[in-house]
């Protein structure tokens, strides 16, 4: 199993990043933090995941172990793939991603590109066992943000719109409030 590489950025292709490692040139398919760390042309290093097929072996790479973990557990959710667990670990942080999993938003990996209804509630439903969360949720309980953002969604924003949106908002107002400033500074 090849776990880590570092070496020089040695240019990007259509499948991903071509890190030169003491001459040998390995192809990596790269989450986009990696991809910005090599931009800067310096030596870079990329945890990696190999995932063997009867017909390719392929590399995988990410920026830190936090991010491969998550990969990895998407890979045991059925019907789940490499690639579409690279879309999902590239689509936020793993602490996001985690979080959503641990408050069963479902919706959050629905605005992945790839990932319908189905999907992205089998990956909730499969993982919320496995996904530690510092501050547990309650059963039932609706947290200000997910109230907040689907009522931006309903508004007409995409899920990604109304997180960012958010985002630029005081997270200890009420639900209802979240979305008129998130209204106002978006007008």
């Amino acid at each position: 199993m090849i776990s880590r590489l570092r070496g020089v950025p040695a240019g990007r292709t259509v499948d991903g990043l071509v890190v030169d490692v003491a001459g040998v040139g390995y192809l990596v398919s790269a989450t986009p933090s990696v991809l910005r760390r090599a931009e800067a042309g310096a030596e870079v290093t990329v945890e990696t995941y190999l995932h063997v097929r009867e017909d390719a072996l392929q590399l995988y790479g990410f920026a830190d172990a936090s991010e491969r973990s998550l990969f990895v557990q998407l890979l045991g959710v059925s019907g789940i793939g490499p690639k579409v667990a690279l879309a999902v670990v590239s689509s936020a942080s793993p602490e996001e991603l985690r979080r959503a999993i641990a408050l069963r938003d479902s919706a959050r990996f629905q605005a992945i590109p790839g990932i319908g209804k189905k999907t992205a509630e089998r990956i909730v439903l499969e993982l919320e066992g496995s996904i530690t969360e510092a501050a547990p949720v309650a059963v039932g309980a609706a947290p200000r943000e997910l109230v907040a953002r689907d009522a931006l969604v309903e508004l007409g924003y995409s899920v990604v719109e109304a997180e960012q949106a958010l985002a630029r908002v005081d997270p200890d107002l009420p639900a209802e409030e979240r979305v008129r400033e998130a209204l106002r500074s978006a007008a």
